[in-house]
């Protein structure tokens, strides 16, 4: 009970500051508009081409900014210091790292919510029965591309440039994931089955790791 407390202490911390200032949803938005915009007018939009490289497009889009936010996880505690003083108190570390992360997990996700339409009016794309496992394959690459950008974050957080070391640390480390929500989401919009499981299985036992993981190493990093 105790380390749930705690987790949803630094959830809901997260929560209020992000309300109060909107920096990392502001910039995450704009920036994933831009990309999607970009691709838009790059590629002549029509059904073939869209099937072909659409996935990728919404995934890049997803990725980069989700980074954007990733680089902001940290950045409040280390500007004002308050991270030596949450390390002082007798807070389990675990808790730390799965409040970050959830908080994290939180924004992206509705990013991705806000993003996920304009893909679909850009790139005039029809889904109906398609939605619910293009949700179910968004959820599970966030959840393993989140839980390792907590912990990176909370390392390049230290460095001087923490906004390039972030991305040269995670992208090498979800590549397995990306490419399962790429070849997913490709599979989902050809309307083809064959394979979806396979790719939806690979990415939850990723997240199973990436998250169990991440969270034994995050005391560790910490203590660095």
């Amino acid at each position: 009970m105790r380390f749930l407390q705690q987790l949803f202490t630094i959830f809901m911390k997260d929560l209020r500051l992000e309300w109060r200032t909107r920096e990392a949803m502001s910039a995450m938005l704009l920036f994933a508009l831009l990309v999607l915009v970009i691709f838009n007018f790059a590629f002549n939009p029509d059904r073939e081409m869209v099937l072909a490289i659409g996935p990728g497009i919404l995934w890049v889009a997803f990725t980069f900014a989700g980074v954007l936010g990733l680089n902001r996880a940290f950045a409040s505690e280390q500007e004002n210091g308050c991270l030596s003083g949450v390390l002082l108190t007798p807070m389990d570390r675990g808790a730390i790292y799965l409040g970050k992360w959830l908080a994290n997990l939180c924004f992206t996700l509705i990013a991705e919510a806000i993003l996920l339409p304009f893909f679909v009016l850009f790139f005039n794309l029809s889904l109906t029965t398609e939605i619910p496992p293009l949700l179910l394959v968004c959820l599970l690459g966030t959840i393993g591309f989140t839980a390792v950008g907590t912990l990176l974050a909370a390392i390049s957080a230290n460095t001087r440039l923490r906004e390039v070391m972030l991305p040269v640390l995670l992208f090498p480390i979800i590549v397995p994931v990306i490419i399962g929500a790429v070849q997913s989401t490709g599979l989902i919009l050809n309307h083809e089955t064959e394979g979806l499981t396979s790719f939806i299985r690979m990415l939850a036992l990723y997240d199973v790791i990436f998250l169990v993981t991440s969270t034994l190493l995050f005391d560790f990093v910490l203590e660095e």
